[in-house]
């Protein structure tokens, strides 16, 4: 951990405080991939309109091991996973200084024909729900952790348990688990269970859906409210499907394939009946979803491009436009573009591929490189605000923002800074 100084003591004080009523009552929570709503926006106000040069003020930062799990955060702690050697790790540190509150490690390796070139994971983010911490490893592994702990309180094996039998995929297990009622779903692809449920309490199986198979890609599932009707949907390796999430009955499929089976941007809702979706080489589709007095749902194909190409990176929604960047190589595009009719508001150069975040009405981005923008995004035009080059190595996890704090990890390490106002400045050089 980096050494402590005066005015980075009283800046960490400032934040443990930001956590809790100084800054008007506790900060909403990040108990999943994407945040509360898994929409990869936070519920922060009175963030800075601009950054000093040197970037957001750092509260701290500390190595942390390989991967490339995104952080949560509840009741001051943060979780997250990474690898060392030959095993996997789920770490919960102190929020407001990075110390290491517990630690649990076991043997866990990545599928022998998994293809080395971008780590060993792991690569999906946890769950928290109730008093429990769900994880997946890299190689199909589903726990559940006692939150307080770390204790392992049980385990499924998702690519072993022959129940399951799930499709390996060549970078590893990627989906992150979502909670449903008193289940926690996974994403599971194969013949027997493309999708599965299980209590939380004990790990039984709830449900799996095995009607028809689809294969796994490296996306992760999420409860949609379609034209009333609550529905899980979730990108497979060659289609967007939909389940109910009581059942694992399968309420309808749309084909979206590309020549790498790599579907991972997660689809986007507007007005409960239009729905984006992208990924690399099949680009762009809008859908207009409606169900009907019987229960089923029409799917409509309403427009579609090849111009937009959203990879493994997270995007964000204001009205009916998404905001993200597209390419599946640097240098990319950060565009805009209208979930309804299709259309491409502008596309700017400048940026490698990112993960986006939205809070108080601005974009944090954190492209692949290390590189942080503060951005300003509209129908119109992007504005960024500030730049700096902020992390070594591959950044590929979405950053998390919890009131005024940003969360950020790169391969090797994790830090904490401060989004704040006015007061960052004032407290970076006065205290």
């Amino acid at each position: 951990m980096s050494q402590s100084t005066p005015r980075i003591a009283i800046l960490a004080l400032t934040l443990s405080l930001a956590a809790g009523a100084a800054f008007g009552g506790p900060p909403e929570g990040w108990p999943q991939w994407g945040g509360p709503n898994q929409d990869f926006q936070a519920p922060s106000d009175g963030l800075a309109d601009s950054w000093p040069e040197g970037g957001p003020p750092e509260i701290w930062k500390r190595d942390l091991g390989d991967g490339y799990s995104t952080i949560l955060y509840e009741d001051g702690r943060l979780y997250t996973m990474y690898r060392s050697d030959d095993e996997e790790a789920v770490v919960c540190l102190d929020a407001a200084t990075g110390a290491t509150v517990w630690e649990t490690r076991y043997d866990h390796s990545p599928w022998e024909q998994q293809t080395p070139q971008f780590g060993n994971g792991p690569r999906s983010t946890p769950l928290l729900s109730g008093d429990r911490l769900y994880a997946i490893g890299v190689a199909g592994r589903l726990q559940s952790l006692d939150k307080k702990d770390g204790k392992i309180l049980w385990t499924r094996e998702l690519w072993s348990e022959e129940d399951l039998a799930g499709n390996h995929l060549t970078f590893g297990y990627s989906s992150s688990p979502i909670a449903y009622g008193d289940t926690v779903i996974a994403l599971v692809g194969g013949d027997k269970a493309s999708v599965a449920a299980f209590h939380q309490k004990d790990g039984s199986l709830a449900w799996k859906s095995a009607s028809q198979p689809f294969q796994n890609s490296y996306s992760t599932p999420q409860i949609l409210a379609v034209d009333g009707q609550e529905q899980l949907v979730t990108f497979m390796a060659k289609e967007l499907i939909a389940l109910d999430p009581k059942s694992g009955e399968l309420l309808w499929s749309y084909p979206h394939e590309n020549q790498f089976e790599q579907n991972i941007n997660m689809p986007t809702l507007v007005d409960g009946r239009y729905l984006f979706l992208s990924s690399p080489h099949a680009g762009a589709r809008g859908l207009k979803l409606t169900v009907g007095d019987d229960g089923k749902t029409t799917v409509e194909e309403i427009w579609s491009t090849r111009k937009i190409q959203f990879y493994h990176v997270t995007t964000v929604r204001q009205g009916d436009w998404v905001y993200g960047t597209t390419g599946l190589r640097a240098p990319a595009f950060m565009a805009a573009i209208n979930v309804k009719t299709g259309d491409i508001a502008w596309r700017e150069r400048g940026f490698a591929k990112a993960n986006t975040v939205g809070a108080d009405g601005r974009l944090i981005v954190l492209d692949e490189d290390g590189k942080l923008y503060l951005a300003t995004a509209t129908p119109e035009a992007l504005t960024v605000h500030s730049q700096v080059e902020l992390l070594d190595g591959v950044a590929w996890s979405a950053p998390t923002i919890v009131g005024k704090t940003l969360y950020v990890r790169d391969k090797s390490h994790i830090m904490a800074l401060h989004l704040g106002g006015p007061t960052a400045d004032s407290m970076k050089e006065g205290a």
